[in-house]
């Protein structure tokens, strides 16, 4: 039996050319699968009334380390030289499955309360096999589509982040992708979270390439941020290994040379910015319009909630005001006119969503309200006074709302958020973080 689902009398954003926006249009679903949108549709179905919404694909955050959403603003002034100290140093050590799956279950329900329906996450915490267990059954609980992206251990910064000579497990990366991720068509997928050279030696560096590419899965990676990394010539050196190639994403890339820009675009490579932290914690100025000046799609992540605010707003405003305040200071000094690729509210609700989809490797899946695309829909309620009245639906949506204006979610054509709230279970979440955050309070008390 086929279960329908219609959403009526939106102002809907489908970000697909083809398409293109209605401002009283409706959204059909059929399966989990948006069947047809159009201004008006009579179907048999379950209505969900969007008169006074914004409606938009749901946004993609292409980089956070999920784990940290025990560890909420324990950081707040701290340096990307601090953050290794105080968190992957003091805290990571310190983490159970138990606090991974608290944490990973906490925060993509905060994703999905906040709009964002596909989530990467960087779990650089697998400090036993239980550890990713524990996170990918958290991600399955919570309803969201991400990318599990298995990272290294974290027990220690000697040992795992300065010329490491420790790769992550194969066996235990073989055994995860075989138990958890048989099919590539599912709402979860598996990615490889890979330190990369400067952080670890060539032969392992080499090794987690190698790794990833026998089982047919992404490679993620940091480069160029900070005072440190920014130093390294990442992508060169991986240019120099011969490991460069279209499944690799390259997150922050602030410092990268005009050479290793044009490795990234000539490999095919793709480009996860996350601005807030990176103006707000040392990385460097956020390179979106660089990455457009490459011929690259951007995508924006929040990255670490120790440090900033989990939702997509926050980057699309940091992202946009950031790059424009450079550029205009640019043609200010040299006296001449503002480009025309100076970013735009629109173009930010793009990178936000159908870039942020292409550097997961799920464009053939989200990032547009796309017939014959999975239904991953949010509605933004643009009755709240701090979007109210609306004259620019893609500005209100990246401009002017947040977290609170986001009045349903759809993820996979489920309903995830109604009226404002999450269909999870937010109390028992809570307890389970707040249990968590206490317990490694507690263990760092006593180190």
């Amino acid at each position: 039996m086929t279960v329908r689902t219609l959403l009526r009398a939106g102002h809907v954003i489908s970000m697909d050319p083809d398409i293109g926006d209605f401002p009283r249009g409706d959204v059909l679903i059929e399966d989990g699968r948006i069947a047809a949108v159009r201004p008006e549709i009579s179907a048999d179905a379950e209505v969900l009334d969007m008169t006074g919404r914004i409606v938009i694909p749901g946004f993609v955050d292409t980089h956070r380390h999920t784990w940290e959403a025990s560890i909420r603003g324990v950081a707040p002034d701290a340096t990307l030289d601090d953050y290794f100290v105080d968190i992957l140093d003091t805290f990571a050590p310190l983490y159970t499955p138990e606090d991974v799956y608290a944490a990973n279950l906490a925060g993509a329900l905060e994703c999905l309360n906040a709009g964002i329906t596909t989530l990467v996450d960087w779990s650089h915490i697998n400090n036993t096999p239980e550890h990713p267990d524990a996170a990918i059954r958290a991600l399955a609980e919570s309803g969201i589509r991400a990318q599990y992206a298995y990272g290294s251990a974290n027990t220690s910064l000697a040992d795992y982040w300065f010329e490491s000579k420790i790769a992550i497990p194969g066996d235990d990366v073989r055994r995860i992708r075989a138990e958890h991720f048989a099919s590539d068509d599912s709402l979860l997928t598996m990615g490889l979270a890979t330190r990369g050279p400067g952080f670890c030696v060539n032969d392992v560096v080499t090794a987690e390439w190698g790794l990833a590419r026998e089982l047919g899965i992404p490679l993620t990676v940091h480069v160029g941020m900070g005072r440190l990394a920014g130093r390294f010539g990442m992508v060169k050196q991986l240019h120099d290994l011969g490991l460069l190639g279209p499944d690799t994403t390259y997150i922050h890339c602030c410092y990268l040379s005009e050479e290793e820009w044009r490795m990234v675009a000539d490999s095919g490579g793709t480009v996860s910015v996350a601005p807030q932290v990176e103006t707000q914690m040392g990385h460097g100025w956020p390179p979106v319009m660089k990455a457009i000046e490459y011929g690259l799609r951007p995508s924006l992540s929040i990255d670490v909630v120790t440090t900033v605010p989990g939702d997509m707003f926050t980057q699309i405003r940091a992202a946009f005001g950031a790059e424009r305040a450079r550029v205009n200071a640019e043609s200010w000094q040299a006296d001449v006119p503002v480009p025309d690729t100076m970013l735009t509210a629109r173009r930010m609700l793009e990178i936000a969503t159908l870039n942020g989809a292409h550097v997961a490797g799920l464009e053939d899946r989200t990032g547009s309200l796309t017939p014959g695309k999975r239904a991953d829909v949010v509605a933004i309620d643009a009755t709240a006074l701090n979007v109210a009245p609306v004259h620019d639906a893609a500005a209100a949506v990246t401009l002017s709302a947040d977290v609170s204006n986001v009045d349903t979610v759809l993820v996979d054509g489920v309903i995830r958020k109604r009226d404002g709230k999450l269909t999870g279970d937010v109390a028992r979440t809570r307890r389970l973080v707040e249990e968590s955050r206490d317990r490694l309070l507690a263990a760092k008390a006593t180190r």
